[in-house]
């Protein structure tokens, strides 16, 4: 994927790897140690995950709950941004959870695009004032050019979208919401959304859903490519962009891919 000038809109490459949560095979996901080494590869994108604190800061952590990747305990959004601050990775006591400003400012004017996940609370409710807090931190790092907005809630993403300036946006859908809605559904309600592109993970992606997405107009994509068969079948099925928690594999998959090279 590469960025229209014209247009500040991503366009269209087929097969650009998205560093899911900085590389999380490979380093701790979703500090800064992760993106700082995912922003010396040759992939496309980088993608985060945000949770708001009780003082409204977007932080860098992928679940709502402390427990599974920081020392720490209870919900994110029960802390202060200072109180997160003093949180330790587990398997990593020197790196904490960095705020999605410290990452972002590692993008802005670079080449790679940085992809956030907004995400809900500990029981699914989307954060009040997210999208504004979000893009605000994007605009004090110069990065809202070079990011793009992912969420599972549709109206979160569209709201992000309409606001201008991103470099792309896309919904998440579940293989189980994929599957009830059918791809053509699924694409639909992208389209009311106003969204650009959907996306789904690497199980419930096929040649139906990558069939309805193009004919809506969309972009397609999928996560979860994290070993050779799903890498593979990602870049067999065209799909726009595809997130991987082993970016270096994937850089070695598409380059024998795009070689014709057989497996």
């Amino acid at each position: 994927m590469t960025l229209s000038r014209a247009t500040g809109a991503i366009t269209r490459a087929t097969g650009a790897i998205i560093s899911h949560r900085g590389g999380s095979f490979l380093w701790p996901e979703n500090t800064l140690v992760a993106f700082r080494n995912s922003l010396a590869l040759p992939v496309e994108q980088a993608e985060c995950d945000i949770h708001l604190t009780a003082d409204g800061v977007p932080v860098v952590i992928h679940d709502a709950l402390a427990e599974r990747t920081t020392d720490g305990r209870g919900p994110i959004a029960a802390m202060t941004a200072a109180e997160v601050a003093r949180l330790r990775i587990r398997g990593a006591a020197e790196v904490g959870v960095p705020t999605l400003a410290e990452v972002a400012a590692h993008f802005a004017g670079r080449r790679m695009f940085f992809r956030v996940e907004i995400k809900a609370d500990a029981a699914g409710t989307p954060y009040p004032d997210v999208v504004a807090r979000v893009l605000a931190v994007l605009d004090g790092a110069g990065a809202r050019d070079r990011s793009i907005i992912i969420a599972f809630h549709a109206p979160t993403v569209a709201a992000a979208w309409a606001a201008g300036g991103l470099a792309g946006a896309a919904w998440l859908l579940e293989p189980g919401t994929l599957r009830d809605l059918g791809p053509a559904g699924a694409a639909a309600v992208a389209v009311a959304h106003g969204l650009p592109a959907a996306e789904t993970r690497i199980d419930g992606a096929d040649e139906a859903y990558v069939a309805a997405m193009r004919a809506a107009g969309l972009g397609c994509g999928a996560w979860g490519a994290n070993h050779a068969a799903t890498i593979d079948r990602a870049l067999a099925l065209g799909l726009d962009a595809f997130a991987t928690d082993d970016p270096a594999l994937a850089i070695a998959r598409r380059a024998m891919f795009r070689a014709g090279m057989t497996w």
